[in-house]
């Protein structure tokens, strides 16, 4: 069995932070996403995986994950020159997964316990295609899954206007080589992409079985900054332990499941976990709340923080109360003006913003 990953597309719900960083290699409690997804993929015995990449950002991809060895794998990049849909990611990749069986893994997807039992399901009942269900609020938002009393999959639509069912496809999901076939009989969709529902629903039309596997635990789409906020927080809630390495002087606190690197500093501050704060970083005189994670060489200095990603390289002076953030790589913000108390934002790489 091979493992695709998609990782294309241009994260535009995400700029102006994915003007330079590839929505996928953001991170969540200090790691890029792509890395819980490789993860979750070693830990279901997959070593041969492709990555589909785009012109705007394979590169980044290529930099950040290697040839794979960190996940003892072999990593092909396969290039998608436009992102043209789910179903057509799988069509550009066809050379790469040949007659093998296959994971298919959106990038910005996390899920909670992974897909270990899920890909060994499949080896149980030997479907065509298993699809990975989650019950939603809203599933008029998502690709929408019937069932039957047997749990396999009878119709799907895409964005229903009036869902039948509140089971929504995650976007992981398991192929035999027959879904080629069925890629190949279907035509783009309104939006000019080839979608992956309507080659399922093709699968369905030839008579072929599909299966479905609903997922318990959390599901995290990280298309958006707040989604991306609430995955920091559900991590960090969730597999953050308490691993103190870096330098904590005398008049400091570190309270509850806070993780400090090697090389970080913490100084005259207090830390109330759970936190993440990467190496190199310095913390001098500022609180540090729950649900937080700075990346590597970031300076914290006189400000209160909580709930916020901040990435690597950047400096935050004197802001007072900073909130529900995402700050990008290298990014100066400081306070002028003491009228500025609350501060919530959104700022992208290489900025410098003085209230």
């Amino acid at each position: 069995m091979k493992a695709l990953i998609l990782a294309g597309g241009k994260g535009t719900r995400l700029k102006p932070i994915t003007h330079t960083i590839p929505k996928q290699l953001l991170p969540v409690a200090n790691k890029p996403i792509m890395f819980y997804v490789l993860d979750q993929i070693r830990e279901a015995g997959i070593t041969d995986i492709g990555i589909i990449i785009s012109p705007e950002t394979g590169a980044y991809i290529r930099e950040a994950v290697g040839d794979g060895s960190r996940w003892d794998s072999n990593i092909t990049y396969i290039p998608q020159a436009e992102p043209k849909g789910l179903a057509h990611a799988v069509k550009t990749a066809r050379p790469f997964l040949g007659d093998s069986t296959f994971l298919m893994f959106l990038g910005d997807n996390l899920i909670e316990g992974g897909v270990k039992s899920f890909v060994k399901e499949f080896g149980s009942h030997s479907p065509d295609a298993l699809v990975l269900l989650k019950e939603v609020p809203d599933p008029s938002l998502f690709g929408v899954a019937e069932l039957n009393g047997k749990g396999e999959v009878v119709h799907l639509v895409e964005k229903p206007k009036e869902p039948k069912t509140n089971l929504a496809l995650v976007g992981i999901y398991l192929f035999t080589p027959l879904i080629h076939k069925a890629i190949a009989k279907i035509k783009p969709s309104w939006r000019g992409e080839l979608e992956i529902t309507d080659a399922i629903q093709k699968l369905l039309d030839m008579g072929k079985k599909v299966r479905s596997h609903i997922l318990t635990g959390w599901w995290l789409d990280t298309g958006k900054k707040d989604d991306l906020l609430e995955a920091n927080r559900v991590v960090l809630d969730s597999l953050l332990k308490r691993d103190v390495k870096g330098e904590i002087d005398s008049k400091s606190k570190v309270v509850g499941r806070v993780q400090i690197e090697a090389g970080a500093k913490v100084e005259n501050s207090t830390v109330r976990g759970p936190v993440s704060i990467a190496t190199g970083c310095q913390v001098r005189n500022s609180f540090i709340g729950p649900f937080t994670s700075i990346g590597a060489g970031t300076v914290i200095e006189d400000s209160s923080i909580g709930h916020s990603v901040i990435l690597e390289n950047s400096r935050i002076y004197r802001i007072e109360r900073l909130e529900d953030s995402l700050i990008g790589t290298r990014v100066e913000l400081r306070r002028a003006d003491e009228r500025f108390n609350a501060v919530k934002i959104f700022v992208g790489c290489d900025s410098s913003l003085e209230l």
